[in-house]
């Protein structure tokens, strides 16, 4: 009997395996498209004042109208700018791991999205702005440099929750976070099981577009995190459907259990123990969950509403471990 299990075991591992290598395969047979990557950041702290004009002209949608020049040229010799500048050519003199990097990942955008645009990267250094760290547009990507520093420098006056993912190996994540905005129907349904679909979704797109990387990483959680979620996940499924959370309309819902935060807010004595985004996790297996269960397509899914996910996904949690 344990023969046959071993062998069921190994021959749905092979399967799994096998289905992955076909998508990666075809992943590798897309041309490898040169990445250009312009380091804005530089370029502006290595200017001199009277070739200001010149900067202007060519990045003038980093200049926004109605600023006079000194905004700029007193920016350029501040000296805490400057020490952050410092600080970002000390991490990132070589930019190549992070084309290399997006060159690859967009490699897999293009196998599941083929009509995307080919854009270039333009690294800045901005005003640590950590709910914008990248945007991506048609045909850019802009990444804030001084944001991906490492979760330990002496820069970030941050709680830990924030800093976590202030590393070089968020910015893949955090570039399809952005792009995945371009590609999601917006949320319709404004209750709870909207909000955790939505990010279930763009959590999916991770799984596909960044296959190597950790659950973790994905999400922006320490694996203890992960854990935590895995050994819970009964537990979480069973308290929001025995308050009723699901279909509520409640929006101190999403603040307590899909907002970015220390820990999520049960109002019980394991929320310190808690991450936050729990509620996005658990979309997340739920679309996981639905994914398995149906034969749909990847754009379809991204515009089917919560509600249709849901009650196709067959989701069961998995109870808690002891």
């Amino acid at each position: 009997m344990r023969k046959i299990i071993f062998l069921v075991t190994v021959t749905i591992a092979l399967i799994s395996c096998d289905k992955k290598s076909k998508v990666e395969k075809a992943v590798d047979q897309i041309p490898t498209v040169e990445i250009k990557v312009e380091r804005f950041d530089k370029l502006f702290f290595e200017t001199q004042p009277k070739d200001l004009g010149k900067l202007k002209k060519d990045f003038s949608f980093f200049f926004p109208a109605g600023n006079d020049d000194s905004v700029w040229t007193n920016k350029m010799k501040d000296p805490i700018w400057r020490e952050l500048y410092t600080e970002v050519q000390k991490k990132y003199a070589n930019i190549e791991p992070v084309r290399s990097d997006f060159e690859t990942l967009l490699k897999h955008i293009k196998y599941y999205f083929p009509q995307t645009k080919t854009p270039k990267i333009i690294t800045v250094i901005s005003e640590m702005d950590y709910n914008n760290k990248v945007i991506y547009a048609d045909s850019l990507v802009i990444i804030s440099l001084e944001l991906y520093l490492g979760k330990d420098h002496k820069f970030y006056q941050y709680p830990k929750y924030l800093k976590q993912n202030f590393e070089q190996k968020q910015i893949m994540p955090d570039i399809v976070s952005a792009f995945s905005e371009k590609k999601i129907s917006p949320v319709t349904d404004k209750n709870l099981l909207g909000q955790m679909i939505y990010f279930g979704k763009q959590l999916y797109l991770k799984d596909l577009l960044l296959p190597d990387y950790a659950d973790a990483d994905k999400i922006g959680y320490s694996p203890a995190q992960i854990k935590w979620c895995q050994e819970n996940e009964s537990y979480m499924w069973r308290y929001f459907l025995e308050k009723e959370m699901i279909y509520s309309d409640d929006q101190k819902l999403v603040t307590r259990f899909i907002t970015v935060a220390p820990f999520s807010k049960f109002y019980l004595e394991i929320d310190n123990e808690s991450p936050g985004r729990v509620g996005a996790w658990v979309g997340w297996q739920i679309v996981r969950s639905f994914m398995k269960n149906n034969e749909v397509t990847l754009p379809e899914l991204l515009k089917m509403n919560a509600k249709e996910i849901f009650e196709k996904s067959k989701y069961k949690p998995n109870k808690n471990v002891e």
